[in-house]
C-alpha cells in the first residue's frame, strides 16, 4: 500500500478521476476530532462519487444508504487530501479540515457471488 499525499491543485482532477475508475464500490466513512471522538458515520454504503469544489472550497463525498437514500458527506476548508492506493486502486482517503477534524473513507468492492 503506497500513501501520498495530494496537492491541492490536483483535487478536483483527482476525485474525479477516482469517482470515475472506482466503479461499484462500498464505502465506510469514519469521521475523527478531538471535539467529537472517533464515530462511523456511514457503514458500508455504496459510494456515488466524489468531488472538490475550489470555489467553495469544500469536498463532498455523495452515498448511497443500504434503504437507498442519498446521503452527503461535506469537508469544510480541507487541508490536507490523502490517499491510500493499492495495486487494486484507492483503499481509503483521509480528508482533513482546519479544525482538525478528519473524514476517514475506506472502499471496498462487493464480493462477486457465483451465478446461481
Amino acid at each position: 500500500m503506497a500513501t501520498r499525499t495530494i496537492e491541492k491543485t490536483d483535487w478536483a482532477a483527482y476525485l474525479n478521476r477516482v469517482s470515475k475508475e472506482l466503479g461499484a464500490c462500498l464505502a465506510e466513512v469514519e469521521v475523527a476530532g478531538l471535539d467529537i471522538g472517533d464515530q462511523i458515520e456511514a457503514e458500508w454504503v455504496t459510494l456515488a462519487g466524489m468531488s472538490y469544489d475550489p470555489k467553495d472550497d469544500v469536498v463532498a463525498v455523495d452515498l448511497v444508504s443500504q434503504d437507498g437514500k442519498p446521503v452527503e458527506r461535506l469537508v469544510n476548508k480541507p487541508v490536507e487530501l490523502v490517499a491510500d492506493e493499492t495495486v487494486e486502486g484507492l483503499a481509503s482517503l483521509v480528508v482533513a479540515n482546519a479544525d482538525g477534524e478528519r473524514t476517514i473513507l475506506r472502499l471496498k468492492k462487493p464480493l462477486a457471488l457465483p451465478p446461481a
